[in-house]
């Protein structure tokens, strides 16, 4: 596999900072609200400095690249809007799973090529799994240890054994009214009698959906960029699609990062 080496230190550093957060996830923490109200404890700002540090000594074909964090500072459009490339990294999405203490949080590390994620790296500290790759690669999923990722099982892994049965994923922390009906919709266009509903924390399910587990997962509140990059790189190198919820392709590096919803199918 073509860029091995540079999966394997990726990973790496997405370990070194699941480290981080798993010694303060072991004991007490403070949690304190965001503008946003969205929670915001001293592992995400541990997680950051550990990728950010380490992202802006790495290079990608020679060339080395701007770091975009969501617990950094974001740089206005006029500044970024011709960088080519970019790492985009939420070091600790999920942290409403964190807070729970039900370990379905993730470390997220994306490439951006202009305005489509290129790879991605997630990984769960909690069960010390990485899903990496990306369209041009292949996706993988390993356990660690695992340091020169020769141990990696190809996605999907499996597929649906039962064509009238629909399998979608769906938030722990965020599911609707619009979630269910669409689902419905779904399941009756493909001639599905039964509906199968997979809850998990924040990047997770794509990557039930990168590893054939689930057949769908339809999101309709916003997200930002920096939640979906990472795992919508491993969906494609999965061979399956991310996609706004109109059909058209989900865009990054926009002036205001924020996503309006997706289909992952």
């Amino acid at each position: 596999m073509e860029d091995l080496k540079l999966f394997s230190k990726l990973t790496q550093i997405a370990i070194d900072a699941g480290n981080e957060i798993m010694k303060i996830y072991s004991g007490d923490f403070k949690v304190e609200l965001k503008d946003d109200n969205s929670p915001l404890t001293a592992a995400d700002q541990a997680a950051h400095n550990v990728i950010s540090k380490a992202l802006l000594l790495e290079d990608f074909r020679g060339n080395r690249y701007p770091v975009l964090s969501e617990e950094g500072e974001i740089p206005p459009y006029n500044e970024r809007r011709d960088w080519e490339y970019f790492w985009l990294i939420d070091p600790l999405d999920g942290t409403k799973e964190f807070v729970k203490r039900n370990g379905e949080f993730t470390v997220n590390i994306a490439l951006i090529e202009k305005d489509r994620p290129r790879l991605g790296i997630v990984y769960l500290p909690v069960k010390k799994l990485v899903y990496f790759g990306g369209r041009e690669w292949g996706s993988y999923k390993t356990q660690i240890p695992d340091p020169d990722l020769e141990h990696r099982l190809r996605l999907p892994l499996k597929q649906s054994g039962d064509k009238h049965r629909l399998r979608a994923a769906g938030s722990r922390s965020h599911r609707s009214s619009r979630f269910d009906s669409w689902v419905k919709q779904e399941a009756e266009s493909r001639g599905c009698t039964d509906i199968d509903v997979v809850t998990a924390g924040s990047s997770l399910k794509f990557c039930l959906a990168a590893e054939g587990a689930v057949d769908v997962y339809p999101r309709f509140g916003p997200t930002m960029e920096w939640d979906t990059a990472a795992a919508h790189a491993v969906v494609e190198g999965a061979g399956k699609s991310c996609t706004r919820p109109d059909g058209s392709r989900m865009l990054y590096n926009k002036p205001v990062m924020k996503n309006d919803g997706f289909i992952v199918s």
